[in-house]
Order: structure tokens, then C-alpha cells, then sequence
């Protein structure tokens, strides 16, 4: 990556199980994305907050262009 270079976030179309986020979300944070998945289960077991926070950002992320 280069100086004037921006990095950007997407939901990838390569390492995905439902939309995309956490593979998108591990690429940009340069994570797997398997913690990035037990991350959002862990959110979702306490109280739902997952849930409703990977639809948002499901909706919200532009998809990994080709």
C-alpha cells in the first residue's frame, strides 16, 4: 500500500459464510476472520446486539469490488 493510497472497507467475495462482513472486516483490521465471526457470536449471545449489528453492517458495506 502505497502513501496516497486509502484503504477501504468491504465485505469480501472470497471469505464468506453469510454476507461477507467478517472476512471484510478481518482484511481491513488484518484479523482472521474467524475472530472476527466468534466476535460477533459472542455479541449476539449477550443480549442480540450481534445480530442486529451484522445486519446493519451488511446493509451498509459496499461489496468487494472485482
Amino acid at each position: 500500500m502505497t502513501n496516497n493510497e486509502i484503504k477501504r472497507l468491504y465485505r469480501s467475495k472470497t471469505d464468506r459464510m453469510i454476507g461477507g462482513v467478517c472476512g471484510g472486516l478481518g482484511k481491513y483490521f488484518n484479523l482472521d476472520p474467524v475472530l472476527m465471526r466468534l466476535l460477533w457470536v459472542l455479541l449476539f449471545l449477550c443480549g442480540g446486539v450481534g445480530f442486529l449489528g451484522y445486519i446493519i453492517a451488511w446493509i451498509i458495506m459496499p461489496e468487494e469490488p472485482a
